[in-house]
């Protein structure tokens, strides 16, 4: 059966459900050009972002810069452009930009989701319809006699709008649940991400407030700092 006598047997719902298919497939396309960008790169953004924030920090915000257009990169940038901020405005800054780029990562969503629950619905319509069509043709005086051949016949073609419709929705749940997949693993990453330049940041904070310190009140703290280090755990038991 091809395209054209699968729509002239399809019956009144074939239209809404090809609208859909091609809904879907155009999302479906969509979002894979979309995952292939952004998966391939995201281990090297993070292994260079996190190497200059704990190697060289001057250079994190421009190696940031460099991936501004990759999710990823763009939410790393986002708290390394302003200037010297306190932590909880950089872990604020961190947060926001966080949800905007999932937030964008599931776009597509709704109309996969939309297309999986409609296209069934509208499948078992276009089966009802034909079925009534059908048997409404059906006179009592004509059971059992040849006439009422063409009544199965127009059951079958009134099943294929079921056919097409769950299809549709299977193809579109598939993707659905992949992507989501792809979502899911990308919040781990930001937060595993967020959580390593946050800590680093705050590290450099708290070093810059001790040297602004007066001298004996910083040294203090760098020596009660050094004796917590090389003392350990005070509850240790001592052989």
């Amino acid at each position: 059966m091809n395209l054209a006598e699968l729509i002239a047997r399809g019956g009144i719902a074939i239209w809404p459900l090809l609208f859909l298919s091609v809904l879907s497939v155009g999302t479906i396309l969509e979002r894979i050009w979309f995952w292939a960008r952004v998966l391939p790169k995201e281990r090297l953004i993070l292994d260079r972002i996190m190497e200059a924030a704990t190697l060289n920090w001057d250079l994190v915000e421009k190696i940031a810069r460099e991936y501004i257009n990759h999710p990823l990169g763009h939410f790393l940038y986002s708290p390394l452009r302003l200037s010297e901020p306190d932590p909880d405005v950089f872990h604020l800054a961190l947060e926001t930009a966080a949800d905007d780029e999932l937030a964008k990562m599931r776009r597509g969503d709704k109309v996969l989701e939309a297309v999986t629950a409609l296209s069934p619905l509208l499948g078992l319509f276009g089966t009802v319809w034909g079925l009534i069509q059908a048997l409404s043709s059906i006179r009592i005086s004509d059971l059992g006699t040849a006439s009422t051949s063409g009544v199965t016949l127009g059951i079958g073609e009134a099943l294929i709008s079921t056919a097409v419709g769950l299809l549709v929705a299977i193809i579109s749940l598939a993707f659905y649940r992949l992507f989501q997949g792809f979502w899911s693993s990308q919040v781990r990453i930001f937060r595993k991400a967020g959580s390593q330049l946050e800590l680093i940041y705050r590290q450099r904070w708290m070093a810059a407030e001790i040297d602004a310190l007066p001298v004996e009140i910083g040294s203090n703290i760098r020596g009660n700092q050094r004796f917590t280090e090389d003392s350990g755990d005070p509850f240790e038991r001592q052989d």
